[in-house]
């Protein structure tokens, strides 16, 4: 009796996964309903899930106090910190991103071709929409992300990054991060040019109910 409730419930999350701002592995939030009717008109996502569960967090590492956690949702999408420090004092930015496309790279020679020519370019067009390139860099950034499934499965994937954004008007931004991802299974590399549109939350556009 009441199976049917209890599947729906968030799961506990398995040890040593990162939490920030509530946010946690297994957990779940609700995304301000008026604040997505207002911007998603202008935004490339459409139809965005006002209520999401957690089904996995990424955490990066990129210097000793700076790290992204990444709190991978059953939306298609991952809520993105931008964390200083262990408290929510340090945090300086959060995102909510949406996939918008997957390639696989089948040859090596692919590979090193997106990671010198693709990847990092002046601006980047999406849809008809120009995106600017934010860094400065000339190669893709390199990063290392560790993630932790609701399974307890933990791996870990080799990232090279660059983040582009364009003016959405009326002082909203929407972001698009272009990633090259490689990651070893059974010492065969499986690769592939994530791309991924998103766009700022800040702490009134978002609640936690679980």
């Amino acid at each position: 009796m009441f199976d049917w409730f209890k599947k729906k419930q968030p799961q506990a999350a398995p040890p040593n996964s990162p939490e920030i701002l509530g946010l946690r592995l297994g957990g779940a939030f609700e995304l301000d309903d008026l604040k997505l009717r207002l911007i998603e008109p202008d935004l490339i996502i459409e139809g965005a899930s006002r209520t999401q569960l957690i089904k996995a967090v990424g955490e990066v590492h990129l210097d000793e106090q700076t790290r992204l956690l990444r709190y991978y949702t059953d939306d298609d999408g991952f809520i993105q910190v931008l964390t200083h420090g262990t408290t929510e004092a340090d945090v300086s930015e959060v995102k909510l991103y949406y996939f918008y496309e997957s390639r696989p790279i089948d040859t090596q020679s692919q590979w090193q071709h997106l990671l010198d020519h693709e990847i990092v370019k002046p601006s980047w067009e999406l849809e008809g929409f120009q995106f600017d390139k934010v860094w400065e860099n000339s190669r893709p950034v390199a990063m290392t992300e560790k993630t932790w499934l609701e399974n307890g499965t933990i791996s870990e994937t080799d990232q090279f990054v660059m983040i582009y954004e364009r003016n959405t008007g009326n002082e909203h931004f929407e972001s698009l991060l272009v990633a090259g991802e490689e990651k070893i299974y059974r010492n065969q590399a499986e690769r592939c040019v994530a791309i991924s549109t998103g766009f700022d939350l800040s702490p009134t556009d978002f609640k936690l109910i679980g």
